[in-house]
């Protein structure tokens, strides 16, 4: 099976190469897509586009896509042969509603400083304690500089009409940046289904790659040898 990985804020195909030979040893394809996040003049379309590119010929696949990424999912379902979708601790977008609005909408930023102010973390943002909190520093030292995500998708409408039928939500139990309970709740009234809770924080394909490529494979019927 293809596998197609489309990853969040930032763009990067780096945000998978913990799970990519995983999924190539248990004998599937990886496809990890880099997105034009740098570049203020690329929007959700291109964003698309990227990821029509990157599969090429292919046939059959199954998309994954982590946090914003859920707004590039359903965009290419119609021009690509998906058998499948998984998302990662998502911003699962409606019909028509654009990333920047999505905030707004579903309460996230509330629902983040809930947590802290429960579990007594900082409150406000910082990389440190949101995202990169569970992620092992041998990895972030791999990491190589880029630039900033651009707003430009962030006014762009999310032009789709409905999901695929078969799609999976996983979710990271530490995720700090989308709490738990509000992606479960997210999920339920969205898409009707109920997420799959995994270990790990927003970044779970750099935290807890093994977890993930499990809970990926179990979702998808796709284990291989």
């Amino acid at each position: 099976m293809d596998y197609v990985l489309i990853p969040g804020a930032g763009g990067r195909a780096w945000y998978w190469h913990l799970l990519t030979p995983q999924l190539v040893q248990r004998g599937h394809r990886a496809i990890a897509v880099e997105l034009p996040a740098d570049d203020d003049t690329k929007g959700l379309s291109d964003y698309a586009k990227a990821v029509r590119d990157a599969v090429g010929t292919a046939g059959e696949v199954v998309i994954v896509a982590a946090s914003l990424g859920a707004f590039t999912a359903p965009l290419v379902v119609g021009s690509l042969q998906v058998s499948a979708m998984v998302l990662v601790n998502p911003m699962i977008p409606t019909p028509g509603e654009t990333p920047g609005a999505w905030w707004g909408n579903t309460g996230a930023v509330e629902a983040r400083r809930e947590r802290a102010s429960r579990l007594g973390y900082p409150v406000e943002f910082d990389p440190g304690t949101y995202m990169f909190h569970d992620v092992p520093s041998e990895v972030l030292a791999t990491a190589t500089p880029k630039g900033e995500q651009s707003q430009r998708p962030f006014r762009d409408p999310c032009s789709f009409t409905a999901w695929p039928d078969t799609i999976t939500v996983i979710t990271g139990e530490d995720d700090r940046f989308f709490p738990l309970e509000f992606q479960q709740q997210l999920a339920r009234e969205r898409l009707g289904v109920e997420p799959v809770v995994i270990r790990g924080g927003h970044l779970v394909a750099l935290g807890q790659p093994d977890e993930l490529t499990t809970a990926i494979l179990t979702a998808t019927g796709t284990q291989g040898p």
